[in-house]
C-alpha cells in the first residue's frame, strides 16, 4: 500500500481509534485520527487531502451522518466506509444514502476492514454523485429526459433518483407491477454510471429453476453436473467492472439468496463445482413485482439480503398513474417499430389514442407496446380497439339506474361539475377529473369487497399499502367507523 494514501480515524472512543490507527499504519497507510467531527472536518479542509475516513457513527455533540452530509455538500471525494455498532440497518441505509461508499458492523475482523477499505478506495476514483435528501419525500429537481419518452413528473422523479445513486455504486431495488418498465431504468442507471462502457448483463430469476440459475449466475467447472462438458463462467464473471441486472428477484430460492448475499458482501464467489474463489465487481440492480417484506413475513425471503439491497430503492410508478406519458410512448414505440416494419402504420388513428386514454392498462407500457407493435404490422385498428374496453358513456341524468352501475361507470356528472370551477386551465380540469375517477373506483372497490380493503387493492391492480395511502390522500371514511367512538 502506498503510504502516501491518508485514512483518517474519526472515532471517540480512544482505545479504539488508536487500534484502529496502529493497524492501518502497519497496513501501510497514512494513518490520521480525529476524536470527534469538528476535529475532523479541520483535517478533511486541510493538508494533506484525506484519500478515506473510517467513521464511527455515534459520538457525542455532532455525530457521524452530520460529518458525512458536510462533507458532501463541500464537495468533499473522500470515500467514507461507515463503522457502526448499531444492530439495526436503519442507519447503515441513512449513511449509504448521504454518501458513504460501504460500512462494517462492530466487532469486525482486521481481514474485513482492509477488504473494505481497499473496495472504497477503488472506487474514489469516480465522482461522488450528489447524496439524496434525507427527506426522501421532498420534492426533487426535474432532470433532462431526452431519449426517453416520459414527460410525467412521476417518472421525472425516478429519472432524478437515477442520476443521483448511477455512480454511487450501491445496490439499488427497483420495485413495482410487472411491465412497467423497470428494465429501462435499470438500463439507464448503468448508462448513466462510470460503467456505461462495460457489460450490462441480464437475467431473470423466474426463468430457470434453481439448480440452472446457480450455473447461470456463478458458472461451472468442467464436470461438475451431467452435461457440464467445460468451464463456464456466470454472468456475474461476464459482468465484471459493469451493471448485472436481477431482474424478478422476489423468484430466488433461499439457497441461492444466501450464495448472493455473499457476493455482495464480500465480492468473491465459487463456480458450481468449483473450490478456487472468484472475485468480481459488478454493480448489482435488482427487480421486483413482488411486496418483499411480505415475502420476508412468509420466510420466502432473507431479511438480510432485503437490508443490503434496500440501500436506494426506486419504485417505478404504473402507467395509470402517469397518464401523461401515453401519447408520448405510443407515438415513440411507432417510431420504433416503423423502423423495424417499413411501410407500417405511422400514427395511432385518434379513435384508438382515445380508447388509449381511457383504459386503465393492467399489463402497463408493456401493453401498450405491444398494442402499438400490432397497429403498426396490421394497420388495422380494428385489430387493436377489439381488446381494449369501450368508453362509457355519459350517465343521461344523476341519479338514474342501480348505484351500484352508477359507481362501476366511475363519477357523476354532477359530482365533477361539483368539483371544478368555472375557469381552469385544462391541464388541471383532467388532473381533478382524475383525481374524482380514482376516488369513485376505489369506492367502488370497497363497497363490492365490504370494504376489504387487500381484497379492494387486488381488484384495483395495486398493493396493499399503495390502497391505504390512496383511502388516506381521498379522504374516503369507512361507514362503519361513523357509530363508533374513540376508547
Amino acid at each position: 500500500m502506498d503510504r502516501n494514501t491518508v485514512v483518517l480515524v474519526v472515532e471517540d472512543d480512544a482505545p479504539s481509534r488508536a487500534a484502529l490507527c496502529e493497524h492501518l499504519a502497519a497496513a501501510g497507510y497514512d494513518a490520521r485520527a480525529a476524536a470527534g467531527v469538528p476535529e475532523a472536518l479541520a483535517a478533511l479542509r486541510g493538508s494533506p487531502a484525506v484519500d478515506a475516513v473510517l467513521l464511527d457513527l455515534v459520538m457525542p455533540g455532532l455525530d457521524g451522518f452530520e460529518l458525512l452530509r458536510r462533507h458532501r455538500e463541500a464537495g468533499g471525494r473522500a470515500a467514507v466506509v461507515v463503522l457502526s455498532g448499531i444492530a439495526g440497518t436503519e442507519s447503515v441505509v441513512k449513511a449509504m444514502k448521504l454518501g458513504a461508499a460501504d460500512y462494517l458492523l462492530k466487532p469486525f475482523a482486521p481481514a474485513k476492514l482492509d477488504l473494505v477499505l481497499r473496495r472504497a478506495l477503488a472506487r474514489r476514483a469516480t465522482p461522488v454523485a450528489p447524496p439524496l435528501p434525507a427527506d426522501e419525500t421532498a420534492p426533487l429537481e426535474p432532470i433532462s429526459v431526452a431519449g426517453r419518452a416520459t414527460v410525467s413528473a412521476a417518472m421525472g422523479r425516478v429519472w432524478t433518483l437515477v442520476a443521483r445513486v448511477a455512480d454511487t455504486d450501491v445496490p439499488v431495488l427497483l420495485t413495482g407491477e410487472s411491465g412497467v418498465g423497470k428494465d429501462v431504468v435499470a438500463r439507464g442507471i448503468h448508462a448513466a454510471s462510470r460503467r456505461a462502457g462495460r457489460p450490462f448483463v441480464k437475467i431473470n430469476c423466474a426463468a430457470l429453476p434453481g439448480e440452472l440459475l446457480e450455473s447461470e449466475l456463478f458458472g461451472h467447472e468442467k464436470g461438475s453436473f451431467t452435461g457440464a462438458h467445460a468451464d463456464k463462467p456466470g454472468k456475474f464473471e461476464l459482468a465484471h467492472e459493469g451493471t448485472i441486472f436481477l431482474d424478478e428477484i422476489g423468484e430466488m430460492d433461499l439457497r441461492l439468496q444466501a450464495k448472493l448475499l455473499q457476493v455482495l458482501q464480500d465480492e468473491e464467489f465459487y463456480r458450481v463445482g468449483g473450490t478456487r474463489s472468484r472475485r468480481v465487481d459488478a454493480r448489482v440492480v435488482v427487480a421486483t413485482n413482488r411486496d418483499l417484506e411480505e415475502e420476508i413475513a412468509k420466510g420466502g425471503f432473507r431479511n438480510d439480503l432485503y437490508y443490503r439491497l434496500d440501500v436506494v430503492t426506486i419504485r417505478v410508478p404504473p402507467l395509470r398513474e402517469r397518464t401523461e406519458d401515453i401519447v408520448p410512448l405510443a407515438r415513440h414505440f411507432v417510431e420504433k417499430y416503423l423502423r423495424r416494419y417499413p411501410g407500417g402504420l405511422d400514427r395511432v388513428p385518434d379513435e384508438v389514442m382515445e380508447r388509449f386514454l381511457a383504459h386503465d392498462w393492467p399489463g402497463n407500457v408493456r401493453e401498450l407496446e405491444n398494442l402499438v407493435r400490432r397497429l403498426v404490422v396490421l394497420k388495422d385498428p380494428a385489430t387493436v380497439l377489439g381488446d381494449l374496453p369501450p368508453l362509457r358513456p355519459a350517465p343521461t341524468s344523476a341519479g338514474r339506474g342501480e348505484p351500484e352501475a352508477n359507481a362501476a361507470a366511475g363519477p357523476s356528472r354532477a359530482s365533477v361539475d361539483a368539483a371544478l370551477p368555472d375557469e381552469m386551465p385544462l391541464k388541471e380540469v383532467g388532473r381533478r377529473a382524475a383525481q374524482i375517477a380514482e376516488r369513485e373506483a376505489i369506492l367502488h372497490a370497497l363497497t363490492k369487497t365490504g370494504w376489504n380493503k387487500r381484497k379492494a387493492a387486488s381488484r384495483l391492480h395495486i398493493s396493499y399499502k399503495a390502497v391505504l395511502y390512496k383511502i388516506k390522500d381521498c379522504e374516503i371514511v369507512d361507514p362503519r367507523d361513523s357509530g363508533r367512538m374513540d376508547p
